[in-house]
């Protein structure tokens, strides 16, 4: 199905049974490659009713191409007019990398709509980090991919255009708007210490550099721990076991 957000077309997948749960995926992926792929929707179906979304810019969702509409706030917006359209007042939140961010941004300005999160592949970029986002815009924006000499954007080049659903210039727009915003503290402001529902964030011990500093986020949340997942980077923590083992765990213990 589709919802309006926003004026855009948002992409919108449901499954499973039990208390609604929104699952959203990384940048450069969709909710089948990510969630369904990697199994996640098997693990979880018995559990939840899963509301998947494809984020703007991603999936089967509207592509525009203009960077405004890639703010993190904004794609936050698409979260909540999924949950009104579908009649859902509160549900869990599950999100990944980009995901993640916004959920850091839902946290801190609509946490009431939520009765828990667990949020992966999270934490502070760097200048450097940051920095990539142009970089990486540029390398999807070449005419020769293999004229691209930068090694991370050569090898996200390849990533993103294994998924036949993704739009480049969108995606270009996305990164150079996206990526300056990586500092979950930030994008939740002040009100994250009132955010008191269960938080659980997950990162890979080899996610650098959100690792690094995702305990510092977990510290400033009243009720959130930071679980790592031993030999994981960004990319394999999706779909490593032990991902899914810490998160059934949280959920199971959070199950009213």
């Amino acid at each position: 199905m589709f919802i309006e957000s926003d004026g855009y077309a948002i992409h919108v997948e449901e499954c499973g049974t039990g208390p609604a749960m929104v699952l959203v995926h990384g940048w450069g992926s969709d909710s089948a490659q990510n969630w369904r792929d990697t199994g996640w929707l098997e693990a979880l179906s018995p559990r939840r009713r899963l509301i998947c979304i494809d984020v703007r810019g991603h999936g089967k969702s509207a592509k525009p191409h203009t960077r405004v509409p890639y703010g993190y706030a904004a794609l936050g917006r698409d979260v909540l007019a999924v949950m009104d359209a579908l009649d859902i007042a509160r549900c869990d939140y599950l999100g990944y990398s980009m995901g993640a961010f916004m959920g850091a941004h839902l946290l801190g300005h609509q946490a009431q709509r939520f009765t828990s999160m667990v949020l992966g592949g999270i934490g502070n970029e760097t200048p450097a980090s940051a920095a990539q986002g142009t970089v990486i815009a540029a390398a999807l924006r070449a005419p020769d991919p293999d004229a691209v000499n930068d090694p991370v954007g050569r090898a996200v080049r390849r990533f993103v255009e294994a998924n036949p659903n993704n739009d480049l210039e969108a995606l270009a727009c996305s990164a150079e708007e996206m990526w300056p915003q990586g500092y979950p503290l930030d994008l939740a402001g002040p009100d994250i210490a009132r955010a008191d529902l269960p938080v659980l964030i997950v990162n890979g011990t080899d996610d650098h550099p959100y690792v690094d500093s995702a305990d510092k986020f977990a510290d400033a949340l009243p009720n959130a721990r930071h679980a790592r997942v031993q030999g994981c980077d960004h990319l394999t923590a999706v779909s490593d076991p032990a991902t899914k083992r810490i998160v059934l765990e949280f959920l199971d213990a959070e199950q009213p």
